[in-house]
């Protein structure tokens, strides 16, 4: 399932035994542009802490009723390993964080989730799976998707528009496109593009700027997306015959 990252913050955090908030931020690898946590906007209930929430613990989304299932309480994430506000999440506080769930943490192995493609289907594996050598605290990369939205595009070519937000793949929870917003740039038109993170070279976290390996023609020439349509499979066979990008369904 394809979602709007953008949409995705109205949803309702729903544990076993109450709500805990929203979503107000994504956490992604920007290595592999991967999310691997939601940030949760509960300063009705922890307002001094900074709670994240894996993929690994989320339940299918509910798109009717705009809910995300949590299969945990509310006390084993109260309980977790503190993190300030406006912490940065480093490795070593990750290493606390499985240990705290007993999960066997997503950098352990080479699929999209370490040992499986799914963050799902780590629930419920075993912490004891877990060598030494995994536990070395190497750095992570982790970027938020709020921070990113606004950086320009640079093209190898100029500029040409700014990233406007991100479809996400669930359930995978890799963030499949960037949306951006020519508008400024490309007058006659009135829509979005669709960037596949593959053509990102470097993201300019001082210059907010984020390269890419494209001209300003093929983004130009580069099928229109209108974000209020749902993204089907017809349009990205488009996109994807456009850019000669690897169908990733088939």
């Amino acid at each position: 399932m394809l979602c709007i990252v953008n949409e995705l913050v109205n949803y309702l955090m729903i544990t076993s035994d109450g709500e805990i908030g929203r979503p107000k931020d994504f956490l992604f690898d920007d290595r592999d542009w991967v999310v691997r946590y939601m940030v949760a906007d509960t300063h009705k209930w922890l307002p001094w802490l900074k709670v994240l929430v894996s993929p690994i613990a989320l339940g299918m989304p509910d798109c009717e009723n705009r809910r995300f299932p949590v299969k945990l309480t509310r006390n084993q994430i109260e309980d977790g390993p503190p993190l300030e506000p406006d912490a940065p999440v480093f490795r070593e506080y990750e290493i606390r964080w499985f240990k705290h769930y007993g999960w066997l943490p997503y950098w352990v192995g080479n699929d999209t989730w370490g040992r499986e493609p799914y963050p799902h289907l780590l629930y419920g594996k075993n912490q004891q799976e877990v060598t030494e050598e995994d536990q070395v605290p190497k750095e992570g990369r982790l970027r938020s998707v709020n921070e990113l939205r606004g950086f320009h595009i640079q093209a190898s070519d100029g500029e040409i528009g700014h990233v406007e937000d991100f479809i996400l793949d669930e359930p995978a929870w890799i963030l499949r496109y960037l949306v951006v917003d020519t508008l400024n740039f490309l007058p006659g038109r009135e829509k979005e593009v669709l960037l596949g993170p593959a053509h990102v070279n470097s993201v300019d976290w001082s210059d907010r700027k984020v390269r890419v390996d494209l001209s300003t023609e093929a983004i130009k020439n580069s099928p229109e997306y209108d974000l209020s349509v749902p993204l089907n499979r017809e349009f990205e066979h488009v996109l994807h015959d456009y850019y000669g990008w690897p169908k990733y369904w088939e």
